[in-house]
C-alpha cells in the first residue's frame, strides 16, 4: 500500500499488518503478521516513527506499537506531497559554476584585449598586477568601473599615478634581476588572466578554474605583502645581506 508513495515493501507490510489490528502489537506479533524477517523489523519499525505514521507506548515493559489511522495517515501523505509540489514549483535550479578548464593565448595586443573584456564584466571586485606602463593603459576604464562601485585594487611595478585608485608601488632595485614583467587580473574572486613574457611575447591563461583562482589570488596579495614590507623597512631589510639577496632572487 505504502509502497505507491515511496515507502519500502517491508515497511509496507508493518503497517499494513499494523493497520489491520485492533490492538497495539509488539515486535513479535508485527513478525508473525508482517512477515517481515526479525532481523530487520526494528530498523523497519524505526523508519515509521520517524516518519510520524506509528506511535510507540510500553506496557508491562513490553514495547507496543500502533498506525495511525488511514484518514490521519491519507491527510498527513497529501500535505507532504503538496508541500513538495510547493518546494518544486519555487525552487530555481541553476548549474554550478565548474568549469576547470584552463585556456591560453599568445600575443600581447590579444591579451590585453582580453584585458580590457574581462574587467569590463567586473561585478564587485578587480585586482590587477603589472608593469607601470602597461597599467596605465587600463585606467581610465577601471576609473569607470570604480564609479560603478567596484573594487579596485592595483600592484605597480614602477611608479604610478593612479589618481583615485588604490595602488601599491615597487619601485625595482637595480640589481633586481630577477623581476620579470607579467600582467595579473582578478575578477569577482572567479575568474583570472595571468601573462608573462616567454620567448619575447606574452604567452597567457585564462580561467576559471576555482583553484587557480584562488592560488592566484593568494600570489596578489603576497606581492602585495612583500611590497609594504619592503617599502615600509627597506633600509633594514637591504642592511642585511642575507635578506637582500633573498629578496633579488623573487619575481614579485
Amino acid at each position: 500500500m505504502l509502497q505507491k508513495f515511496g515507502f519500502t515493501q517491508y515497511e509496507s507490510q508493518v503497517f499494513e499488518a499494523l493497520t489491520a489490528s485492533s490492538e497495539p502489537m509488539d515486535a513479535t506479533s508485527i513478525v508473525k503478521y508482517s512477515q517481515v524477517p526479525k532481523s530487520k523489523v526494528y530498523e523497519v519499525l524505526q523508519r515509521l516513527v520517524e516518519k510520524g505514521l506509528i506511535l510507540t507506548s510500553f506496557q508491562e515493559r513490553k514495547k507496543l506499537y500502533t498506525a495511525l489511522s488511514l484518514e490521519t495517515t491519507i491527510e498527513k501523505l497529501t500535505a507532504e506531497f503538496q508541500a513538495n509540489v510547493d518546494e518544486i514549483r519555487n525552487t530555481t535550479y541553476k548549474l554550478h559554476d565548474s568549469d576547470e578548464r584552463v585556456w591560453t593565448i599568445q600575443n600581447e595586443k590579444s591579451i590585453k584585449a582580453l584585458a580590457s573584456e574581462c574587467i569590463q564584466k567586473a561585478k564587485r571586485e578587480i585586482l590587477l598586477t603589472g608593469w607601470s606602463d602597461e597599467l596605465q593603459h587600463f585606467l581610465p576604464l577601471l576609473e569607470e568601473k570604480k564609479k560603478e562601485g567596484v573594487k579596485v585594487e592595483l600592484l605597480s611595478v614602477g611608479d604610478l599615478e593612479p589618481g583615485s585608485l588604490h595602488a601599491h608601488v615597487l619601485l625595482p632595485d637595480e640589481r633586481h634581476d630577477a623581476l620579470e614583467r607579467h600582467k595579473l587580473i582578478i575578477i569577482d574572486h572567479k575568474e583570472i588572466l595571468f601573462a608573462g613574457v616567454e620567448r619575447s611575447d606574452f604567452q597567457g591563461i585564462h580561467t576559471l578554474s576555482k583553484p587557480l583562482v584562488k592560488f592566484f589570488t593568494e600570489f596578489f596579495y603576497h606581492d602585495v605583502a612583500l611590497t609594504v614590507i619592503t617599502k615600509k623597512y627597506q633600509d633594514v631589510l637591504m642592511a642585511d645581506e642575507e635578506i637582500k639577496e633573498t629578496l633579488m632572487k623573487l619575481r614579485y
